[in-house]
Formats: structure tokens, sequence, C-alpha cells
């Protein structure tokens, strides 16, 4: 049910998300719809394509040798063979802070990035969980639903950048910008839909989580097991967060790996590790 529940949320945030896109596109005309749209699809599009590479290069990350992390390649081997997925490849962080993600446009071209530091604080069993969540991301196509809703909201902020500059220069060609009504839309438009729009986006990537949790714990019908990893990784990397990256790529991991701390909820882009643990732990698989 859990499950169902977030896919459906995923689905009503990505209309919202829609809705919003082509309300604000009523009110440039087909044009300057097309012109936002073409700009977001060529920026996401190349994003979708080539972003895991600039990822990958940005940790400093290594393709695995099978020689050197036999277990390791036995368990994705295992995981992906559960998930009826090609085997993703296997990259390792040279850092110390424990922490993984998933990448890849597709589940043929997937990668499952573990760093240093959470192979050597985790159990087998608790490894095993991490790569099941992340397997999870993969089978369920989390980055091409990331994609989706960061090109919508790329429309949006371009849209708003240019309702800002329509009020600097008097308002919209062919309205009345004399109506009070309008302005106050206009300003609605220029500072609070590109907000909304981060908003609803970063709760599709907490709702993902959520799915990604529960996917991997039925993949292994282990979900202690990743409850018990999410705990110990969320306690390391209060004392150990990563000194390099960018706070851009912080929804890819499994944990928030600059362990930031947000004043609301809805800036997060991941669930408090709390209720992922007591979801966790109340499964029955």
């Amino acid at each position: 049910m859990g499950m169902f529940s977030n896919q459906l949320k995923t689905i009503i945030l990505l209309g919202i998300l829609s809705a919003l896109l082509l309300w604000i596109g009523s009110f440039f005309g087909q044009e300057g719809l097309l012109i936002g749209l073409a700009f977001a699809l060529i920026m996401n599009v190349g994003s979708y394509f080539f972003s895991h590479k600039l990822v990958l290069a940005m940790y400093r990350a290594k393709e695995a040798n099978e020689k050197d992390y036999p277990e390791i390649f036995k368990s994705v081997r295992e995981v992906s063979n559960y998930a009826r997925i090609t085997m993703p490849k296997i990259y390792i962080l040279p850092t110390s802070s424990p922490n993984a993600f998933a990448t890849g446009r597709n589940p043929k071209n997937a990668v499952v990035a573990l760093s240093e530091g959470i192979i050597s604080l985790l159990k087998k069993d608790e490894l095993k969980g991490v790569i099941a969540h992340e397997v999870a991301h993969i089978k369920n196509r989390d980055i091409l639903i990331a994609t989706i809703a960061a090109t919508i909201a790329s429309v949006i902020s371009y849209l708003a950048m240019m309702a800002r500059w329509a009020a600097i220069f008097g308002g919209f060609g062919g309205r009345d910008s004399r109506d009070g009504g309008r302005g106050l839309e206009l300003l609605f438009l220029a500072i609070l839909t590109p907000l909304i729009a981060t908003i609803i986006q970063l709760a599709i990537s907490r709702s993902r989580e959520y799915i990604a949790d529960e996917t991997g714990a039925k993949l292994t019908r282990q979900p202690y097991s990743l409850a018990s990893a999410l705990e110990k990784i969320s306690n390391e990397t209060s004392h150990h967060p990563m000194r390099h990256g960018s706070n851009t790529t912080a929804s890819l991991f499994i944990c928030n790996p600059f362990n930031a701390k947000n004043f609301l909820s809805w800036f997060s882009t991941h669930p408090p590790i709390e209720d992922r643990i007591k979801r966790l732990r109340s499964m029955r698989v």
C-alpha cells in the first residue's frame, strides 16, 4: 500500500507541475512556452545522457575490479537478478564518508557507486540492503522521472524570469497591465511559481526514496538490514560528512552526504531518516 501511495503521489505531483507550467504558458502564448521548453529539453536531455559521467568524475569515482571486491560483485549480481535487470557497473568513491548512489540513463546503462567508507562500515547483509536500494532506483527508472521533473521545473523557472523582465518593462504585450488583478498574477508568476516548482520537485525526490527503500527491501526480503544500514550511515555522516562535491547532487545519495539540516522538510532532498527506518522495520515481506 505504501509503494502504491508514493507512486500515486509522484503522478499527482508531476501532474501539478505540468498544470502549473500550462497556466504560466497561458501568459506568454505558444511562442514563449515553446522557447522555454526548447531550452529546458536541450539542457535536460544533455543531463540525462551525460550527467552520470560528470557526477562520477566530480566524486573521483573509479570503476571497481571484481578481483578486489568479489563480495560486492556477488551482491550486485544477485540483487540485479532478483530485480531482473542488467547488472550495473560498480564504481568506488575514494572517501571515508559512508554513502552510495545509483546513476545512469536506463537499466541497461547504469552504475552503482559505493564509498570506501560504506564498504568498511556496514556488515555484509546491510551493504546488500544498500545495494538493493540503489538497484531499485535503477529498476524504477528514477533518473528518468527526476529528469522529467527537472525539465518541467526548468521551463517554469525560465518563464518566471521572463515574467520578471515583463514586470520591469511594463507588463505583457497585448494585456492590460493597468489591471490590478493582472499585476498580482504577474507577481505570483515571477516570484512564487519557481519556489512552488522547486518544492514539488523535491517532494517527488522524497517519494522516490520511500519507493526505493520498499522495493529494495522486497528484493532482498531483509528490510531490517536496510534499516540498520540507514541508521549507521546517518550517524556516521553526521560526524564525517563529505568534504567535496555539490549540494545539487545530494538527492542522488542514499542519505544526504553533506549532513544538511533544512528548517523546513519541504526543502529536503530526502525523507527524515527516522521515518524511513520506522517504515522499513514495520514492513512484512
